[in-house]
Formats: structure tokens, sequence, C-alpha cells
């Protein structure tokens, strides 16, 4: 029998299926074999029969027995066609290496890199909310637009949030190297547009750059950065005051992808005002900034989120990425250029103008 449960019909007329749920025949349940005038069809534990001669002791009439002959013979071959047609999974980790293949070729070699973090979200949010919510969004992009979606990636960059238990800071080139380490292995296995889709504020420096990086040495792949999504309706009053992390607009997404982790009667534990205890520029930068106006690692206020507003903000976003992954698949041009580019600055003094 194939394990995978497939249908095969081999040479000495042998139809060899898994069990076939719905089809009713004048048998017991559990057995492995059914003989119909020397064929044989192995249902793996899907019927039980007594003997041979038994069944075909209820099928006397030859009318019927053609007639059952050709209901079963119909049920399996749609049994058949609805495992051949089995929806093929977009995560990477569910894949069988040939499935991954498949995948490959559905795809049309685009892979995304949903990009989180480990991180303190508030009194009330789990350290992995980005993570859980760009990957709830690119599931449900994928649903309509499909593409190869990359296991669980938080590498990225949060050293403001090192003061803070339960927070993942590598260093800035370790971050660079497996980012870079992941996306050639990815193109190596086929992806030949890659598409990072950021959920973390605090990569939205680091990915473009990371991007522009690619110039550096020759890839048979294309990197594209994805982030953020159009304004959405607001549910409710307006709030004052920023709303950048763990308060109203991020608790009320978690409310929808993960309610169980979701705490919102602790948001109120602790403030997420602006101390506003460096006052500069707009146009003055400097890396405490962030530590400086939000010492708590929140900013916003988490006890007004809602999930009718988590929903429209959800949408927005998954529209969005929707769009991202057809646009990429749609470029042909982005490669081409790349390529070369590669050659010419290989030769800058051959290059005309």
């Amino acid at each position: 029998m194939d394990p995978a449960g497939g249908c095969l019909t081999q040479p000495t007329a042998k139809l060899i299926c898994r069990s076939a749920p719905g089809i009713s025949l004048p048998v017991s349940l559990g057995s492995d074999y059914i003989f119909f005038r020397g064929s044989v069809l192995l249902c793996g534990g899907s019927l039980r029969y007594n003997s041979a001669a038994t069944i075909l002791g209820k099928f006397r009439e030859g009318r019927m027995l053609r007639w059952a002959m050709g209901v079963l013979a119909l049920g399996v071959a749609s049994v058949c066609w609805a495992q051949g047609q089995a929806k093929l999974p977009a995560k990477w980790e569910e894949l069988t290496a040939e499935e991954f293949r498949q995948a490959i070729g559905k795809a049309q070699g685009t892979c995304l890199l949903p990009f989180g973090i480990l991180e303190k979200h508030g009194p009330h949010l789990p350290l992995g909310t980005d993570l859980l919510n760009v990957r709830y969004v690119t599931e449900h992009a994928v649903a309509q637009e499909y593409a190869l979606i990359f296991p669980e990636y938080y590498f990225g960059q949060i050293a403001e949030a090192r003061h803070e238990p339960g927070t993942v800071a590598y260093n800035a080139e370790m971050q660079m190297k497996l980012l870079q380490a992941t996306t050639d292995e990815m193109g190596r296995n086929g992806c030949r547009k890659v598409l990072i889709v950021n959920g973390h504020g605090g990569n939205e420096s680091f990915l473009p750059y990371f991007a522009q990086s690619q110039l550096d040495a020759p890839h048979d792949y294309v990197v594209y950065v994805q982030w953020g999504h159009d304004a959405t309706k607001k549910v409710g009053a307006e709030k004052e005051g920023p709303d950048w992390h763990a308060g109203e607009t991020e608790t009320s997404n978690m409310l929808v992808t993960h309610p169980n982790l979701s705490h919102i009667d602790r948001a109120k534990n602790e403030s997420g005002a602006d101390q506003k205890r460096v006052r500069l520029p707009e146009n003055v930068y400097t890396g405490i900034w962030w530590y400086a106006r939000f010492p708590n690692h929140y900013s916003g206020d988490g006890s007004t989120a809602t999930k009718e507003q988590g929903e429209e903000d959800l949408q927005a976003w998954i529209n969005t990425v929707v769009r991202a992954i057809r646009a990429v698949k749609a470029d042909e041009e982005s490669w081409k250029l790349q390529k070369e580019f590669y050659e010419k600055s290989g030769k800058p003094m051959e290059t005309a103008h």
C-alpha cells in the first residue's frame, strides 16, 4: 500500500488506495482485501471481509454486481482525486523534500521571510508579539497568493531593549551574518526572490541596509523588503500621544491573532507615556533616544485595545502583503538589472555612457 495514501493501478489489475470514507458497501469495516472478479482492492484496513465467496455471494445478480463495481470505482476515483488535490503546505518546515520541489514551482521561486523579534511588549503582551503577528499575516496572505514561508526568524535589531528580561539581542555583525547566510541558503534551495516581511519596528533601518548590501557581491537571487501597510479606519476615538509599541494598535492585533496570550487587564500596570528625557531637534539622532523616551519599553496604552481595531489593521496588513507577493512575482527586471550591475561593477573602467 502506498504510505502516502496515493492510488496506483498496477499491471496485475490491482488497485491500491487508502480507505475511502463515505463509500458504502455491504461488508463489515476493517479488512485489507476485497476481491471482485480477480481484481484486488487494497484499502489499508478500511474494510473487513469474511471471505471473497461471502462478498460475491451478496452480489449474485450480474446487474447488481456491475452496478456495485461501478459505484465502487467512482468512489475510489473520487477519493484518489481528492488526495491528489490535497492542499500543498506553505510553511517550509511542514513540507516533505518532494513537496518542497512542488512548492518552489508553485510559488514561482518566491519565498517569504517573516521577520520578528524577542523583546518585552509592555506588561501585558508576550515577548514574541512581533513574530507571532507577522507570521499570522504572512500565513493568511499566502492563502490568497501562494508563496513559501521560511520558519520562525527573530535575529534582528533590538539593542534598545537589552535592559529588559527576555530580550534576545544579537550584535550588529551577527545580525548581518545570520541574515546573509539565511538568504543564501534560501537562494540555494530555489528561492530566486526572497521577500522579507518585517514585523518589528527596530528593523526598519537594518533591513533596507541589508538589502542594499546585496550589491557588495553577486547573488543569484533578489532580496526585497516589505513593512507597514496603508492607514486603516480608526475604531473609536483618537488617542493622544505615540502608539508605537505594545499600545492600542499592537494589542488590538494580538486580540485577534493570539487572544489567549494577551493580558489586557495588566496593560495599566506600567506607563507607556513619553518621558521626553532628551530634547534634540528632529534631524539629530542618537542611539539612546528610545530609552530616553520609553524606558519601560512600552509606548501607548494597551488597555484601550479592541478586537475590532485589530481586525481592521490586520486585514489591511494582509492585503498589503498579498499585493507585495504579486508584485514580486511579476518583477523580472530587478534580477536582470542586478545581474547587469554585478557584471559592470567588476569592470568599472569599461562602463560606457
